[in-house]
């Protein structure tokens, strides 16, 4: 691999890395505050994405405008959820807890199935390609990698800075003893399962001019999202980010270098092999897991 093969697939692998980090932070901040296994993150995505084409479609609306529109409606979409599916089953055995949010991700398939069918869908905007002499940066894949990083840092912002984001952090830490200090857990609870499905959103919205959504899209970025969160460690803000650019330079390197096929499988076993030699993950602690 020469010289601009290297920088170009280095390129590749940041940008990839940027889309892994916002489909990823959301399901990252649901698990460290209510310590549940939300494993319908990525049908949510696929709403979010589903949202932003038919605003598209139906009223020529740029993705990108229409960000803060589909954030709000999947804000909503998730505050419900956790209001009827979640808040009851907290306290339950986590096998219940599995099986909800399992049957959630066939509600949702099939509700998107019986509204939209099977059909692949997706729209085509025009974002100028960024080149860099012989190298190139294709412009909705930048846009979706800044989208990423712009998103994470508010995010982490808002966690660190604001009032709001302290209380998700003592929630987080310890709901007893935050609900002692006059903390409504409750409430945090339900605004941060709607908070991480917002951010599904907008991961929807920047992903929709890259790939083609169907009701079966979600299954992948679900897994994705899992793998990069278990591999950085579960409930830890900073292995999100790190897992989503691990897991990106591994694909981009091995799908330059042998075949995008065999990318996805070397992802997984190196996930496996660290997992093997850390099992909280990069960044986790036990007391996380």
């Amino acid at each position: 691999m020469d010289i601009q093969t290297f920088t170009q697939v280095c390129i590749n692998a940041l940008l990839l890395g940027g889309m892994y980090a916002v489909i990823s932070v959301g399901l990252n901040l649901i698990f460290g505050v209510l310590k549940i296994i939300n494993f319908a993150h990525g049908e949510l995505i696929m709403l979010g994405m589903y949202s932003a084409y038919w605003l598209t479609t139906l009223y020529n609306l740029n993705p990108y405008i229409s960000i803060p529109i589909v954030a709000m409606i999947l804000f909503v979409v998730g505050v419900v959820i956790e209001r009827v599916l979640i808040k009851p089953i907290l306290k339950a055995p986590e096998v219940n807890q599995l099986l909800t949010t399992a049957a959630l991700i066939l509600v949702l398939q099939n509700l998107a199935l019986i509204l939209w069918r099977a059909d692949y869908r997706g729209i085509s905007v025009y974002v100028p390609t960024v080149t860099l002499g012989t190298l190139y940066i294709p412009g909705t894949r930048l846009v979706a990698f800044v989208g990423g990083l712009v998103t994470s840092l508010a995010l982490y912002y808002v966690l660190m800075r604001t009032d709001i984001g302290r209380r998700i952090r003592a929630v987080a830490q310890d709901p007893e003893i935050a609900s002692v200090l006059g903390i409504n857990v409750s409430m945090i609870q339900t605004l941060t399962f709607g908070l991480g499905a917002l951010l599904t959103g907008i991961a929807g919205s920047l992903l929709i001019p890259i790939y083609m959504v169907n009701p079966m899209v979600g299954g992948t970025f679900g897994l994705i999202s899992w793998i990069i969160i278990v591999l950085g460690g579960l409930g830890s803000f900073v292995g999100a980010l790190v897992g989503s650019f691990i897991i990106g330079f591994i694909e981009a390197f091995v799908g330059a270098l042998i075949s995008l096929e065999i990318s996805r499988v070397v992802a997984f076993a190196i996930f496996i092999a660290v997992l093997f030699i850390k099992p909280t993950g990069l960044f986790g602690e036990k007391s996380r897991v």
